[in-house]
């Protein structure tokens, strides 16, 4: 038997101001389209905004359906469309905030399993890491230098 050990190395802001402008402004835009996010039955707001290397920003936020699995995250979201409107771009930077309308998120929100797959798709086809910034409403953002950070053991069409 062996052992594995794994270190990953995410960047800790303690606030929206410690971060570069750039970053500060695409946090904003996902906290903008977090306010726009359709969750009457989670009442879980998540909004993602990506900066692609065409300086093109695209946007997401969840949308949830009463048939569940229906629904998509923000981050499902702002990919997806980014792959359909600028196939030939890569998505250097990510941005999310997410929110509950009962109780204030403190602690950055990673994006959930299904996403950090989709991200990883992306990741993988451009051959370019994603810079992901997260947050939850107010406090701590965190940043990882790629998603594989998020998903170290990824699987990929290497499987296939």
């Amino acid at each position: 038997m062996n052992e594995i050990t794994l270190t990953t190395k995410f960047t800790a802001f303690d606030s929206l101001s410690e971060l570069p402008a750039d970053i500060q402004d695409l946090m904003g835009q996902a906290v903008a389209m977090r306010k726009k996010a359709y969750a009457p039955y989670s009442k879980f707001r998540v909004g993602a905004a990506l900066l692609l290397d065409n300086g093109q920003l695209v946007f997401g936020s969840n949308q949830e359906n009463a048939a569940y699995p229906s629904g998509l995250c923000a981050e499902r979201v702002a990919v997806f469309q980014a792959g359909a409107m600028y196939p030939e771009a890569k998505i250097v930077k990510m941005a999310i905030s997410a929110a509950s309308d009962t109780n204030t998120t403190t602690a950055p929100i990673p994006p959930c399993g299904a996403c950090r797959q989709s991200i990883a798709e992306y990741e993988f086809k451009q051959d370019y890491p994603i810079e992901i910034y997260f947050m939850g409403e107010i406090g701590l953002v965190y940043k990882s230098d790629s998603l594989k950070n998020l998903l170290p053991f990824t699987f990929d069409k290497n499987f296939l």
